[in-house]
């Protein structure tokens, strides 16, 4: 299913540890934490980096050297210097003024994706925290303390500031949380509570932060890494599942699967295209639908099913671009100023004989927004070309004589499929509409930070695109085990095609007249999401 390295993660149950060590988290790491609760658990030698880390930036500090976000202002403000006794207001003030995001609250899962990356950017040890802040981001993780962060406000550089603010100021006890299983008397929501009262169901009093700590917290790119890491799995779900509908649909469409013949591959060697055609050839082996027609007439298929190794194989491509970029971003240290051993630094840095302090530009979401826009784009096509089956199973200008007009029990007086495969070009649609926010570029702070990426955007419009082509290929996969009933009984399926169409019927019964079909549709598509139909196609895959 994957084009990365993390299958050994895949497999873990749900009370195994992520190990926190900020080497080796993985896009199926983070989805364990974020959506199946995995506990996360700091190595040892985390714990020794994170201490050293410190240690340097305490050595800074006491030299009274003027370093960027441990004595002075921030931003514009670079340049004002703060006196030691307002260093630790300094950075409570930093997450104060810096939580000033917009729109509507971040989901559960979003929320602790971006605490898990925090924490594991902070373990590389470059970051000059405390321990005791890594282990109230992994307490927080275990025990179900999830701040209430605004989902907009970022621009990607430097990172994702507004969110990870919201994010940070329960670390204080300031902002809300919504804990699980937690109570409050004075909010609608029993489990909504202050920062300091969401601390103290698991026994944690709010922290006093040290120099450089508010900065380390929300400087970097982990709203946008979070929300690509879970990108990353639920898009490698979805193209098993779209080669599992295109599959099907060309069995039942009396298609052909000599384009998905490894010698076409050959001759043109796209990884991505040698994945999907394998899947279709797996997927509709012993298939007697196939051989029933293998010496008809027809020369060749519509582009929607003959090009399907090509198109999809194109948008596997791009997800293995971007899980590159996510698994090396989810291991990096994305802070500024960062801290180093003096003798690995450049001798020009801020520091003392035993540490140096860089200020660079690590903070930048432009290696993930441009790939996340690419997934965008992908992601549509994706969901282009299963639109265009879609249609192929129901129009009737199109579609195989053995297949009823929009696959309606009784044409005319029904319309079956029809309006299902309306939502799905609107959806489309939708997706052709999303911008490219990696193009665009807004100053601030004075012109200090004069280009940023956009990349939280570019995550955000990444996801809508997802959450689209799920359902258009949801839709797909519905109307083509509809189109199944139609085809001679006597004929089998093949050996994964059969699994696919069982698969879907254990969800959604054949039509026995118009229904709402929303509902079967979404069904579907939450087999799509939780890698059901990815296990069905991963199993006949060699």
């Amino acid at each position: 299913m994957s084009d990365g390295d993390d299958s050994a993660t895949a497999s873990s149950s749900v009370a195994d540890p992520v190990r926190i060590d900020g080497e080796t988290l993985t896009p199926t790491d983070v989805e364990r934490v974020a959506r199946r609760d995995a506990p996360v658990e700091l190595t040892d030698e985390a714990l020794e980096r994170i201490e050293l880390a410190r240690e340097r930036i305490a050595d800074v500090v006491d030299s009274g050297e003027a370093v960027y976000g441990v004595n002075t202002g921030f931003g514009e403000l670079v340049d004002e210097r703060i006196p030691a006794a307002e260093l630790e207001r300094l950075q409570h003030n930093l997450l104060r003024s810096h939580a000033s995001g917009a729109g509507a609250d971040l989901e559960r899962e979003a929320v602790r994706a971006m605490l898990v990356t925090r924490l594991n950017a902070l373990a590389k040890g470059h970051s000059g925290v405390r321990p005791v802040v890594t282990e109230y981001l992994a307490t927080m993780l275990n025990e179900g303390i999830h701040p209430v962060v605004r989902s907009r406000g970022s621009l990607g550089a430097s990172g994702d500031l507004a969110p990870l603010a919201h994010m940070s100021l329960v670390l204080i006890g300031e902002g809300e949380a919504v804990v699980d299983g937690g109570e409050s008397e004075q909010s609608a929501d029993p489990s909504r509570l202050p920062g300091d009262e969401a601390l103290a169901t698991a026994g944690l009093d709010p922290l006093s932060l040290a120099p450089k700590e508010g900065l380390a917290m929300i400087n970097g790119t982990q709203l946008t890494v979070g929300l690509a890491a879970l990108l990353v799995v639920d898009a490698e779900r979805l193209l098993e599942a779209a080669d599992a509908a295109g599959a099907l649909t060309t069995e039942v469409t009396m298609g052909s699967t000599v384009p998905s013949h490894p010698v076409l591959n050959e001759v043109r060697p796209h990884a991505g295209h040698r994945e999907s055609a394998s899947r279709v050839r797996a997927l509709t082996a012993d298939s007697e639908i196939v051989e029933s027609h293998r010496n008809c007439d027809r020369v060749q298929d519509a582009y929607s099913l003959r090009c399907l190794p090509q198109v999809h194989g194109a948008v596997r491509d791009a997800v293995a671009h971007l899980r590159e970029a996510v698994a090396i971003e989810l291991n990096s240290a994305t802070d500024n100023p960062l801290v180093f051993d003096a003798v690995d630094a450049d001798p020009r840095a801020s520091g003392t004989d035993r540490a140096a302090v860089l200020s660079g530009g690590n903070f930048h979401g432009e290696p993930l927004a441009l790939r996340l826009d690419y997934a965008t784009a992908a992601l549509t096509e994706l969901a282009a070309i299963s639109e265009r089956r879609v249609d192929r199973l129901l129009n009737p200008n199109l579609q195989e004589p053995h297949l009823p007009p929009f696959l309606a029990t009784e044409s005319g007086v029904e319309s079956g499929y029809m309006i299902a495969q309306y939502a799905a070009a609107s959806l489309v649609n939708e997706n052709r509409s999303l911008g490219r926010p990696s193009t665009d570029n807004t100053p601030v702070s004075g012109g200090q930070e004069d280009h940023v990426s956009m990349s939280a955007q570019a995550a955000t419009h990444a996801r809508t695109a997802l959450d689209n082509a799920r359902h258009v290929v949801a839709t797909e996969l519905a109307a083509a085990a509809e189109a199944a009933e139609y085809v001679d009984d006597d004929l089998s399926h093949g050996v994964g095609t059969a699994a696919v169409y069982e698969l879907v019927r254990e969800r959604v019964p054949p039509l026995a007249g118009d229904r709402p079909l929303t509902d079967d549709i979404e069904s579907v598509a939450a087999l799509v999401a939780d890698g059901t139909v990815a296990e069905a196609v991963e199993s006949v895959v060699e």
